[in-house]
């Protein structure tokens, strides 16, 4: 990656954000800025991985890798969070992923986060549900992202993404994160939802927020604050679920829960839990894989001209970006009963955390699991969309939202050359970038 080359301008889009200096969220955490030590000199049973600080730096991967090594269920018993387990190998995630009967979803046990929800402001929604009213209102949202609609948006996707790209500044730096990433990931958000186009960033907005409330540079205000965007977001789209159940059904996703047999009488909370899960899911997973296919190139720079030479390798290039990046960090089940665990157990209640950024990385499973491989053979055996009952159901339009995306990045650009180094979210639930300056270099 060029670095030096980002000296050699006088951009704004080359101006890293700041970040505020924020009290440390529990006794222990780092301050911003801190320097975060080797996992090698830490002992292992303080590990918490709830520290704001070390997703901001990056400097999680050695601490995943001891876990995965030498205690592969490990149990925090003080955080921000309450005490939680950390799953990290590939074959244990998978396992707890698959057996809803011993591990929920429900939101009425704490959800797919860590940590309690706020007791005056419990969000049910499909995800965070067990079954069989999980299947019940996933079934209704389907439609919306079926084949046969991947079809219909997929000339709208290409048009969007090709006008996008002929705006770009070529040759000159700028904010991949947000003229690219987050523009486009909106722009399909906005036709999902049936939501007013020009007022689409909202969506963005309160995707950041919703996951952000302990982030003084997101959410200033904390959870009053909070509460006041989830609210103003709730009563935008109460109006639309309410238009919507007055007129014919379409496919949007609006629509489809206004009409459907199990959603068409949801309280305000319920439109809102669902809601915010389709925002968070159609948003930061994809405009965070859009920027790591970027950044993973450049890093691997062999890859990149491995890419150029047979542009058919796309696809799986995207399903290795996805395992590569891991959008979403972890997700969290509930014991329902007593569980039995690598020697150790499991109680009834206890909130287990399974690390999807670190069975991505599990070199049990995975051969070279740190290093970008845009032909590797099992890409597509990865679990950031999760695994079975709960597996994303947006998992095909985000790989059509990527592979659309590069097909016309390498039309136009012999190169998109990343300036410096990014900077990440600050969490450890969405894992992404903010700021990523680029150079588009011209064929």
């Amino acid at each position: 990656m060029a670095a030096d080359t980002a000296q050699t301008f006088d951009h704004p889009a080359l101006e890293r954000p700041k970040v505020s200096d924020r009290e440390p969220l529990h006794p222990g955490y780092l301050r911003v800025g801190e320097d975060v030590p080797p996992a090698s000199t830490l002992d292992i049973e303080t590990f918490d991985f709830v520290d704001p600080e070390i997703w901001r730096q990056g400097k999680y991967w050695d601490r995943l890798e001891r876990l995965r090594n030498e205690d592969p269920l490990h149990f925090t018993p003080d955080s921000f969070v309450g005490p939680y387990w950390s799953v990290t190998r590939y074959e244990d995630i998978m396992a707890i992923d698959v057996d809803h009967k011993r591990f929920s979803s429900s939101w009425e046990h704490g959800g797919i986060t860590l940590g309690q929800p706020l007791e005056d402001f419990e969000m049910p929604m499909f995800i965070a549900m067990d079954e069989p009213r999980h299947a019940e209102q996933r079934r209704t949202v389907q439609p919306a992202v079926a084949p046969n609609m991947l079809k219909d948006y997929e000339p709208l996707i290409r048009s969007r993404t090709q006008g996008l790209l002929d705006s770009l500044p070529v040759g000159e730096p700028f904010d991949w994160v947000d003229k690219v990433s987050v523009e486009l990931t909106t722009m399909m958000l906005a036709t999902l939802f049936d939501y007013p186009f020009e007022r689409r960033r909202d969506l963005t907005r309160w995707s950041d927020v919703s996951t952000n409330m302990n982030n003084p540079d997101i959410c200033p205000g904390g959870e009053v604050q909070w509460k006041q965007e989830m609210m103003e977001c709730l009563t935008a789209f109460m109006g639309l679920y309410q238009e919507r159940q007055a007129a014919p059904v379409k496919n949007d996703l609006i629509s489809l829960l206004a009409h459907g047999e199990k959603t068409s009488n949801l309280t305000p909370m319920e439109l809102l839990g669902n809601v915010i899960l389709l925002i968070v899911g159609g948003n930061d997973t994809t405009r965070n894989s859009m920027t790591g296919s970027v950044y993973a190139l450049n890093k691997f720079p062999s890859e990149y001209e491995k890419l150029k030479a047979d542009p058919s390798l796309i696809p799986n290039m995207v399903s290795e970006t996805i395992r590569w990046q891991t959008p979403l960090a972890f997700m969290r089940r509930t014991a329902l009963e007593d569980v039995e665990m690598h020697g150790k157990t499991i109680h009834k209640g206890d909130q287990i955390a399974m690390w999807y950024v670190s069975g991505n990385r599990d070199e049990r499973f995975w051969d070279r699991p740190n290093d970008f491989i845009i032909d590797r053979e099992n890409a597509r055996r990865h679990i950031s969309f999760g695994f079975g009952i709960h597996r994303c159901v947006g998992n095909r339009l985000a790989e059509l939202q990527l592979q659309i995306l590069w097909q016309e990045i390498m039309e136009r650009f012999s190169h998109i050359e990343v300036l410096d180094e990014p900077s990440y979210t600050s969490g450890a639930f969405v894992k992404g970038y903010t700021w990523m300056p680029v150079i588009c270099h011209p064929k």
